[in-house]
């Protein structure tokens, strides 16, 4: 355990916040049996001989106890055996009981979250000839949109207009977020504009708030605050959770200071008060960004509005500390966590074993997993994938090999991410065949690889010498679309281009037009080298015009390379000029090229001159090397 005076200011800011109570709660029910001897009195709680006569009976004869008549049966049915053997009973009945009982039957099985059974319950009802009120098809519209069948919930609207059941607010509201759900988001805009438009319904609150969700959800955040200020507008005052809604969207998105700048219109000018959801992603945001003094003045905030820290927001502080590589002041965190009454859970262990992880300390990691289980939480696959990847990068293959058997004895299934890290270790480690097996292994456990598995095993085949193999898996894949994905024909030209394989490489470089792929910097970069690499300087300097007249900068690798390829191929008189626009550009040379400018001034091919220009380009840090003499 890490001291507390230990701890660091934004610590120390959230060690003031009030503590959360204890409770204590007794998970001992007695049956109600148990509390009668008299087995008279036991009687009263024996179940009927039906269903429906227990939950259906609005009088009763002889009943000792007075009975609550004003209980409803969703109140009353507590799973779907009972309520679909209600439902066989209500059918039987004659007459057939009150289309309202039906519906509440409906509501009860659908807030079990049996959605389909309502909706298989309503084409029961149907058939039977039991009519159908606005409440039935709202909770069926429901039901079709939890279940990302919006369109079966248009289906029902329809049949609600047929039989004059006209749709309100929320049967509209309901559609909505049933489109939302299923990422339509621009057909749900069509439908919302279409309710104002023809005045089918005037929006309310939830609705707004729907289709601002929605907008966020497809990163349309400058709409969604139009949306906002047009709700304002039409009296339908927004609360905190359609606040939070586009913070967190503008905090995911990067843009944090717009996200600031409407958290102070909330608080300031509409006197909404922000709660722990909104200070969440705010402080996840800048977390983001490293900005922890604006931090810690949020933290502060939360300390004088009372407002105590969640699970989740101490995780956020933990994740963000673990990413930065401050593991201590990470754990200073789950202390705090457990002094306020907050548990860490598998999330918070994932993030400090990550964090030990990406500092290459693996038997911290194993303590901290070891710790885990202690506490009674079990490892997800997540907490796996972290430590595989720490084995990894420390090239601790056998180790990783071991822990990755583990995890299916465990029960559990490797995925995607799992078997990238997997290969990326083993082509790291050399051990290609295992890693092409891996891979084959992952195809065959019907695990699709994404984009990062794919360029993985194309890079770790290239940097292994084995081009061909990269290049038959490339045609392999044919026109999947991970084939027209720039970064992997970069890969390929510039594995192809150091094999040896200049051809290739042109070729790739060429086809990228035909495939209405643009060449970016690396693109151009790797190309540039391998002509140099062939001693075509000419065409070279053609390209890199090229690269400048399509609007493509080159960046500071590009100059290296350019100043590598000239004196390779002992263009001396380039050098100079080349170093001036470094310098104009405020570009800097790395260590390579530090190495190889001096060997040639020391040789008499360059100016001793030029080392003044050179020192203005060499970053800091490289001054002080030895090398750095001539």
């Amino acid at each position: 355990m890490v001291n507390p005076s230990s701890r660091s200011s934004y610590l120390k800011i959230v060690l003031g916040l009030p503590a959360k109570p204890k409770h204590v709660v007794s998970s001992v029910v007695s049956h109600p049996l148990n509390k009668f001897k008299d087995t008279s009195l036991a009687t009263e709680y024996l179940p009927p001989k039906t269903i429906s006569a227990r939950f259906l009976s609005t009088s009763s004869r002889n009943r000792q106890t007075p009975v609550n008549h004003s209980r409803s049966i969703g109140e009353k049915i507590t799973n779907l055996d009972d309520a679909l053997q209600l439902f066989d009973e209500m059918t039987k009945r004659k007459p057939l009981p009150a289309v309202f009982k039906f519906t509440e039957l409906l509501q009860a099985v659908t807030k079990m979250k049996q959605y389909s059974c309502s909706v298989e319950l309503f084409k029961r009802m149907n058939a039977l000839g039991v009519p159908v009120n606005a409440y039935t098809i709202s909770i069926v519209i429901k039901c079709c949109c939890q279940m990302h069948c919006t369109n079966e919930g248009f289906a029902v609207l329809g049949y609600g207009f047929k039989h004059n059941i006209l749709p309100n607010v929320c049967t509209f509201s309901t559609l909505l977020n049933g489109l939302v759900l299923e990422d339509r988001v621009i057909k749900a805009e069509r439908l919302f504009k279409k309710l104002i438009k023809e005045a089918l319904c005037e929006p309310n609150a939830i609705m707004y708030s729907i289709m601002i969700k929605g907008l966020c959800k497809s990163g349309n955040n400058d709409t969604a605050i139009a949306l906002l200020k047009l709700m304002d507008e039409k009296g339908c005052k927004p609360n905190v959770v359609t606040y939070n809604t586009i913070i967190d969207s503008l905090c995911k998105d990067k843009m944090v200071d717009d996200a600031l700048n409407l958290f102070k219109e909330m608080v300031f000018h509409k006197g909404i008060l922000p709660d722990v959801v909104t200070y969440t992603s705010l402080i996840h945001g800048l977390c983001n960004l490293s900005r922890w003094d604006e931090i810690s003045k949020l933290l502060k905030e939360m300390e004088d509005e009372r407002i105590s820290l969640d699970v989740k927001l101490y995780n956020t502080l933990v994740d963000a500390l673990c990413k930065e590589g401050k593991v201590e002041d990470a754990n200073c965190i789950i202390s705090l966590m457990i002094e306020r009454w907050e548990y860490p859970n598998v999330v918070t262990y994932n993030s400090i074993i990550d964090g030990y992880c990406l500092q290459g300390e693996m038997s911290k990691a194993n303590e901290a997993f070891d710790l885990m289980g202690s506490r009674g939480l079990v490892p997800n696959i997540v907490t796996y994938n972290n430590l595989l990847n720490g084995y990894c990068k420390k090239l601790k293959i056998e180790e990783a090999m071991h822990l990755f058997h583990e995890i299916t004895k465990k029960g559990m299934k490797p995925n995607v991410i799992t078997y990238s890290i997997m290969i990326q270790g083993l082509f790291r480690a050399r051990r290609c065949k295992v890693a092409h097996d891996l891979f084959h292994e992952m195809r065959k456990n019907k695990l699709m690889p994404n984009e990062s598995t794919y360029t993985i095993v194309l890079k770790g085949l290239c940097n292994n010498k084995q081009v061909d193999e990269a290049l038959s898996l490339f045609h392999l894949m044919g026109d999947n679309k991970l084939n027209s994905d720039i970064f992997v024909y970069n890969i390929l030209i510039d594995g192809a281009s150091k094999s040896g394989k200049f051809d290739i490489a042109r070729n790739l470089f060429n086809e990228l037009t035909f495939k209405g792929l643009q060449p970016n910097v690396w693109s151009y970069t790797v190309m540039i080298s391998s002509f140099f690499r062939e001693g075509l300087v000419g065409e070279a300097k053609e390209l890199l015009f090229k690269m400048e007249d399509s609007g493509c900068s080159p960046d500071n690798v590009t100059y290296n390379v350019l100043l590598q390829g000239v004196l390779k191929n002992k263009q001396y008189d380039t050098v100079e000029m080349l170093l001036k626009e470094m310098e104009a550009r405020g570009f800097s040379i790395d260590a390579s090229t530090i190495e190889m400018l001096l060997h040639y001034i020391k040789t008499s091919c360059l100016d001793f001159s030029l080392l003044k220009l050179i020192g203005k380009l060499v970053p800091k840090e490289g001054l002080d090397d030895p090398c750095f003499t001539v």
